[in-house]
Formats: C-alpha cells, structure tokens, sequence
C-alpha cells in the first residue's frame, strides 16, 4: 500500500459539468449529488434507478453532518425581545409543524435521515433515538403550543422571516408551506451564503439555515455550539442554559466513555427541549464511483482514504 500511483483531484464551478466529466468517465467518481440531476440517477428511497445499475456504484455512510434551522435565543437583543421566536412554545411549535420524513423523501430522493433526535447525528457512538427524544410531524401538537403561547391558530403571529441560502430555497419553502398549515406564517428571505454567514457571526440573524460538519469525531464538537461561554461561531443562536454549561464543563473532565455519552444525552435532551435549533437531517455521505475502482469506500468525515484502493 497505498496501490495506487498518484491522484488527482479535480474542483469544477458548476456540479453540471462535474457530472458531465464524471459520465464521460474523465472523473473517477463524485462526491454528493447535485439537486438538480438527483431525480435522474435516484429513486424516491435513495437508491440507484434501474438505467443505471451495473454501469456505476452508489456508495453512502452516515456522515457526521447535522443540517438544521437555527433561531437567535439573546433575550438581550432587540431582534428577539421584539420576535415571537422568543417563546419556547413557538419555537416548539416549529419543530411539530412540519414532515421532515416527507420532506427528505421528496425533496433529498432519501439522502440522509430526519432528524428527530438531538443535534448529536447518526454515526456517533452516543446517539440514541431514545435517550434523546428529539420533534416529530405532529401538527395537533403544534396548534395547542400555539393556543398554549397565546396565538390560537396563528391569530395574531407576526410573520417570521427565514434566510436561507439559494441551494436550500425549495426545502425553505417547503417548510414553509407546512408550517403555514398549523397557522405560523413564515417568509422566505434568499441570501448569498457569505452574508448570511456574516449575519448569524454578528447575531443579527434571527431565523436561519445551517450546519455543523464535525471537526473530530465525538459528539463534544456539536454540543459545543450551544455552551454559553463559547462566541459565534460556533455558537450562532448565542444559546444559554447554566445547567447546560454545568454538563458541558462535567463531560469535558469524564474519561469514562460510557459516563462522558450519558452527560452529551443529558446536554442534548435538555438543549433540544428548549428549541434555539430546528433539527432537518442527519447527512450522509454519498459517492457515485465508476465499476472499475475497487477498495474505495466512504466513512463518517467524508475523508478520502485511499491506501487501499485500486483502479483496473
């Protein structure tokens, strides 16, 4: 090892003429599936369609990527003291309103999976769908948070904007739609990703898409985008919860591993319950690699580990 003689790796502008290079076989395979031609290649569970079989491999692993909405919880900032956002029962009420398992059906061909846990994604050891009980399409739920937070059916609520970036546009909409099914009106506002980075940096953001690719893996790097005492980045929605921070600094000092797990459910559970963050999907990693490339697989960081592949 390694078996092969060298790479090369290729950057294109536009993920059209990356497919089209990869189609005409001058790529060897491609990371992740643009949204325009997945419908082409995959099926609405995420599998390759028929045309395609024995012609290219689809490869996919969980990847530690968690895709979410994030909402600014500073009581001390004016953009919240004057938002709805700012009562848990309506960020709640976000979380119930909407099908993440129909949204990733028809809008991601099954690309990941709903995120109806934590903010801990699939593929790390202390991930657990039921020591952390996370938001599920409940739009009865939902309605009574509403009355609960005094805006019965949504009379009342003032509308809320969502900034998004322009890749993510259907599935803002999407959201959208269903939310203003259970009576939460949300306006979809599109910006250029760099201003929209900018905006969550400097907590004028109230309302907006992101994600958390892991540095290393180990569900401390999520968590710590909610400790108190860390800046944005990574804490964008500026999220404060002392007993939060008190398990934080308490993992931080556990060697035990099974002890360390059971503080992050503890820090998830009580995160997600309070709601600065709207959970979409936990990502996976997806390649679509020629037949002629063997030992070559994907893995939790998305990393290219090549020691052991071979191209005939």
């Amino acid at each position: 090892m390694p078996y092969l003689d060298g790479i090369k790796v290729s950057f294109f502008d536009s993920k059209a003429t990356e497919f089209l290079e990869f189609r005409q076989q001058r790529l060897d395979f491609i990371n992740d599936i643009e949204a325009s031609f997945k419908d082409e290649i995959l099926t609405k569970t995420g599998n390759l369609k028929k045309e395609w079989e024995g012609k290219l491999l689809l490869q996919k692993h969980p990847y530690l990527n968690i895709e979410y909405l994030g909402i600014l919880v500073d009581t001390n900032n004016v953009l919240v003291k004057q938002s709805p956002l700012r009562l848990q029962k309506i960020r709640q009420a976000i979380n119930y309103g909407f099908d993440r398992r129909k949204m990733m059906l028809y809008l991601r061909n099954s690309i990941g999976k709903a995120a109806e846990s934590g903010f801990v994604p699939a593929g790390l050891p202390c991930y657990d769908t039921v020591a952390v009980k996370g938001y599920h399409y409940d739009p009865a739920k939902a309605k009574q948070l509403l009355i609960e937070a005094g805006f019965p059916n949504g009379e009342n609520l003032p509308v809320i904007k969502l900034l998004t970036i322009p890749v993510y546009a259907d599935l803002a909409g999407y959201i959208a739609n269903e939310l203003q099914q259970v009576g939460i009106k949300i306006q979809v506002e599109t910006v250029q990703k760099s201003l929209l980075l900018e905006q969550t940096s400097k907590s004028q953001a109230l309302f907006f898409r992101g994600s958390w690719i892991a540095d290393y893996p180990d569900a401390e790097n999520y968590l710590s985008v909610f400790y108190s005492k860390n800046p944005a980045p990574p804490n964008y929605t500026r999220y404060h919860n002392p007993v939060f921070d008190e398990l934080y600094e308490k993992a931080n000092a556990e060697k035990n591993d099974s002890l360390r797990y059971k503080l992050y459910q503890q820090m998830d559970q009580l995160m997600i319950s309070d709601a600065p963050v709207v959970p979409l999907w936990y990502d996976m990693a997806i390649h679509l690699v020629h037949t002629n490339i063997k030992g070559f697989v994907p893995n939790s960081l998305n990393l290219l580990e090549l020691r052991r592949t071979k191209k005939y």
